[in-house]
């Protein structure tokens, strides 16, 4: 890297693939742990709760929602997360990154 003056951080890249339906209660969650950013994206695939096909508009879709935060509010975010597991399609994962955010 060259040394430009721009210097990267230690953070966590959070990934979160789950129902449309979710949607407002992750918002909420991020902006209770002071999320500044976040990047949502309608998905497809398949996996343990069948095919997600985003086939009609708000029915059987998925969404995928990347942030950037800090170890302690990744694990905050990841444990409150964990919750809905059982009860909705859900999967959270994170990736320690170096960033400028």
């Amino acid at each position: 890297m060259s040394d430009s003056g721009t210097l990267l951080e230690p953070a966590v890249l959070i990934t979160i693939i789950g129902e449309t339906v979710l949607k407002d209660r992750i918002v909420k969650l991020l902006k209770s742990h002071n999320v500044s950013g976040y990047t949502i994206s309608q998905v497809q695939g398949e996996g343990g709760h069948g095919r997600r096909l985003a086939d009609l508009a708000g029915y059987n879709t998925n969404i995928q929602i990347k942030t950037i935060v800090s170890l302690e509010a990744s694990d905050a975010i990841l444990c409150a997360l964990k919750q809905e597991q059982g009860k909705h399609a859900l999967i959270a994962f994170r990736h320690n990154i170096e960033a400028f955010y």
